[in-house]
């Protein structure tokens, strides 16, 4: 068995340590923050990471404190129509396999990192912002910001968006700003009017903006998050923002969606980024994964869970590895895991320009189009991702 170095101690790293150190490898994980925790807000969860989560060993601990959804529901964002509504309880879950839930990211993330402590080969460093590495001799050598180097057979940058491993490698620039700022809000359920406390993923469609809500924190809170495409260009992360500037960027908002809104407190922005899905995420003994392999706009709610399955993907590849086998393995990694990634990514993009954003015209047609499908067609329309199990036991044949 081999010690791989993981760098950042995020969602994606923590799962990958969790992997690695099930299939019998000795883990660092380096974390630039000075401690490891996790900030923001409501995070979604589809079946595809409640089935990576079961392989990780935290299924169960993330389970209990999740919220089980009952539909995801899309309506129009000035009207009011409930325009359509994919169920997710009875046929949904038998014909996936698992729920559809909603979790705070801190209660992922902690199931993660108690996981992590519990295990003696994980070893976890805060306050360490990896700088760099270079390779040799068989080995990886990396090194971090307040001078030590870490010797490893491989090295995994889960270190985000704005990836110094990544940097390192591809060279490829500062991420794609889409010109879209999110504020997100969350607030105590007693603040909600019971008639609009609904058991769903709710999302309000106007034009050139959306509004998601949900329970979170076990039924205690109400998570917002509404986003505009104001063409932003400069990167915003958590910046606070005043209640009247968020109600402002909203003209035109139905009633109910407004009602919502208004109750938002403690708002903070970001300017929303991602890239373009690249062919190769490894060089030698150095493989990329989540958002510094594949970041994507929240749109599809994969982020987290495309991350989960890179974990256990790379993992099982990982097993019985020796350290001449690193470079061949990482390589299979890269390519049993891009393409899916990539489509992710995409598809992505393309929910917010055609499905969430459009007026008038084009708006009408999208109700039309989405108020005609049947449950089973909405069941089809997801099915490659939510219920795709190719990380499991079950699919694990065709990834060796």
């Amino acid at each position: 068995m081999a010690h791989i170095v993981v760098a950042g101690g995020g969602i994606g790293g923590l799962a990958t340590a969790l992997s690695l150190a099930r299939h019998g490898h000795r883990v660092t994980v380096l974390e630039r923050s000075d401690t490891f925790a996790e900030i923001g807000a409501g995070i979604q969860l589809g079946p595809n990471a409640f089935h990576a989560m079961d392989r990780l060993g935290v299924g169960e601990s993330v389970r209990s404190q999740a919220v089980y959804i009952d539909e995801l529901r899309f309506m129009d964002g000035v009207t009011g129509e409930r325009v359509a509504a994919m169920e997710l309880t009875g046929a949904y879950r038998k014909r996936f396999g698992n729920p559809y839930a909603v979790v705070h990211r801190g209660d992922l993330y902690l199931a993660l990192l108690t996981a992590c402590q519990e295990l003696d080969a994980v070893e976890l460093v805060a306050g360490a912002a990896v700088t760099g590495h270079e390779q040799g001799d068989g080995e990886v050598r990396v090194r971090t910001a307040d001078g030590r180097t870490v010797r490893g057979a491989a090295l995994i940058g889960a270190d985000g968006i704005r990836s110094t491993v990544r940097a390192s490698m591809l060279g490829d620039g500062e991420p794609r700003v889409s010109g879209h700022t999110i504020y997100r809000s969350v607030i105590p359920i007693e603040k909600v009017p019971e008639p609009l406390r609904w058991n769903s993923v709710t999302l309000w469609a106007g034009p050139k903006w959306h509004f998601v809500h949900y329970i979170i924190g076990g039924g205690k809170y109400l998570n917002l998050a509404v986003t505009r495409d104001d063409g932003a260009s400069v990167p915003v992360a958590g910046r606070e923002t005043d209640p009247a500037h968020v109600l402002g960027q909203f003209p035109g908002v139905g009633a109910t969606a407004r009602e919502l809104l208004e109750l938002g407190e403690g708002w903070r922005e970001w300017v929303l980024c991602d890239r373009d899905p690249v062919r190769n995420w490894t060089d030698g003994r150095v493989a990329l994964l989540g958002d510094a392999a594949h970041p994507m706009l929240q749109y599809a709610a994969q982020g987290a869970c495309q991350a989960l399955e890179d974990a256990v993907v790379l993992g099982d590849l990982l097993d019985g590895m020796g350290e001449d086998d690193v470079v061949q393995r990482l390589e299979k990694f890269n390519a049993v895991r891009q393409e899916r990634a990539g489509r992710t990514q995409l598809i992505a993009r393309r929910m917010g320009s055609e499905l969430y954003h459009p007026a008038g015209e084009r708006a009408r047609a999208r109700n039309a189009m989405l108020s005609a499908l049947t449950q089973e067609e909405m069941y089809d329309t997801v099915s490659w991702l939510h219920g795709d199990r190719g990380f499991t036991d079950s699919g694990l044949g065709r990834l060796r």
